[in-house]
């Protein structure tokens, strides 16, 4: 077999990249990658849900949602933001200074794939799906526990805004 139908799919990608970005700052073939590992995360999950037998239920609870929101939200806040949890993120990241309330100011560093991995794990937004997807498999699996521990990043995620507003009202002499 020739290898022209692959210089050729290489040559068509390459154009698509260019006419996309032109400099090639943008790390696509790495955004690519996490694509495909975050679906097949996707798909381990959902055959693990099929291995196990666990039943899909009609509808998820609204109570839940708003549960795992919340947990969610301040898990990934604690990963990709606190100043105790930046050895995780300091072989994809370079520090540049405080963020104010425990957290941190970082920037991604690396090229390629490792410059993704870093803009996962240091972003809030992009974090989110991958935690929402364990709560959900957690629910599947193990639905008290999940909601145990959703709990408990709830009330931490909670404890914070009152914090934040206490020093708001603190700050304006309220």
């Amino acid at each position: 077999m020739s290898e022209r139908p692959a210089d050729e799919v290489k040559e068509r990608l390459q154009a698509v990249r260019t006419a996309y970005d032109h400099e090639h700052e943008q790390p696509l073939a790495g955004y690519a990658v996490a694509i495909a590992g975050y679906g097949a995360f996707l798909g381990a999950l959902a055959a693990g849900v099929k291995v196990s037998g666990a039943r899909l239920p009609r509808r998820v609870p609204t109570a839940d949602v708003l549960l795992g929101g919340l947990a969610v939200h301040k898990a990934v806040r604690l990963l990709a933001k606190d100043a105790v949890t930046s050895p995780v993120r300091a072989p994809f990241t370079r520090f540049r200074g405080p963020g104010g309330s425990g957290e941190v100011t970082e920037e991604v560093r690396g090229r390629g794939l490792l410059h993704v991995v870093g803009e996962v794990v240091s972003c809030p937004f992009c974090l989110a799906p991958w935690a929402a997807g364990a709560y959900v498999a957690a629910l599947l699996a193990a639905p008290r526990t999940a909601r145990v521990v959703a709990g408990m990043f709830g009330v931490v995620g909670v404890s914070d805004m009152l914090q934040q507003l206490y020093g708001v009202l603190k700050s304006s002499g309220g």
